[in-house]
């Protein structure tokens, strides 16, 4: 048989989880779609989905073969796309996620942008303060801040963060200003999860490295959270640089112990495609890279 012609009913067993549903969307007789999917198999020689009575599911071999056949799919409709001369335009659905504060921020003006300029595409973006899995989610382009993990994943580097204590200036009246990481045990704490997991600050001199254990007042699951407690002159807490970058500026807050931060955290948009990808995906890619490393907020 047909190896693009296997490939494409085992993409499609594997998506609809069943034989008998990737028939229906093939248009195609059950025993057809299972000769194959089983010929695939033995062409390959390795057992790509396991079967039960009731569900169909990948292998972790099939798992790897159906992210590589969905690329190469991909690759063959761009091709035909770019031979019929309108590979220019990009359309279709786009998935994009990112941290929640960093999506508010940053990328929701680039995906405005970008959507009002290309109006035969649709956008979702899932803003959440966790590391997305971009092939299990279905997400075609990420924000990633922080040291990348080894994977398959493109990544552009677009700037770096660090982490940063603050606090409003009338609590630093009333209670003083830190000099070492050592004095926060005397200090109100307000502590967002999301940018310390742990109470374990950890600060970086010239010298050494220090890491101090905190004791939170208050712990909140959001950086906006934390961000309005410091505001209110409630105590101190430690965000990112990018998320109160315009407190800063305008004197709201005032940051403290800056010369023991930790080290700068990259910032990359990260996604699945490669050289040859969507136009969707590397016109948006190249708008939000663009746009990310233009903004002085996330460094030179």
């Amino acid at each position: 048989m047909d190896r693009f012609h296997l490939m494409n009913v085992f993409v499609a067993v594997a998506e609809a989880e069943s034989f008998a549903g990737a028939a229906r969307r093939l248009r195609l007789s059950p025993p057809a779609v299972t000769r194959a999917v089983v010929a695939l198999e033995e062409r390959l020689g390795v057992r790509l989905l396991t079967r039960t009575t009731r569900v169909v599911r990948v292998t972790e071999a099939g798992a790897r073969y159906l992210e590589d056949a969905c690329r190469i799919m991909m690759e063959l409709d761009e091709a035909d796309v770019a031979a019929a001369g309108v590979n220019a335009a990009p359309r279709g659905h786009l998935a994009v996620t990112a941290p929640v504060l960093f999506g508010k921020l940053y990328v929701m003006p680039v995906i405005a942008e970008y959507q009002s300029a290309f109006e035969q595409t649709s956008v979702s973006a899932l803003f959440v303060d966790r590391l997305v899995n971009l092939v299990e989610e279905g997400i075609d382009v990420g924000i990633r801040i922080g040291q990348l993990p080894d994977s398959s994943l493109r990544a552009i580097r677009v700037g770096q963060v660090h982490r940063v204590v603050v606090g409003a200036p009338a609590y630093f009246h009333e209670h003083g200003v830190p000099e070492r990481p050592e004095d926060l045990a005397r200090h109100r704490l307000v502590a967002a999860s999301g940018v310390s997991p742990t109470n374990d600050w950890v600060f970086q001199s010239a010298s050494e490295k220090r890491t101090v254990r905190v004791q939170p007042r208050i712990i909140v699951n959001t950086n906006d959270a934390a961000l309005e407690a410091a505001r209110r002159g409630y105590g101190l807490t430690r965000l990112l640089s990018y998320q109160i970058a315009p407190e800063l500026a305008s004197g709201e807050l005032r940051a403290v112990l800056t010369d023991c931060e930790a080290p700068d955290l990259p910032v990359h948009v990260v996604h699945r495609e490669g050289r040859h990808g969507s136009a969707k995906v590397r016109s948006f890619v190249d708008l939000a890279v663009a746009r990310l490393r233009a903004d002085s907020a996330l460094g030179p």
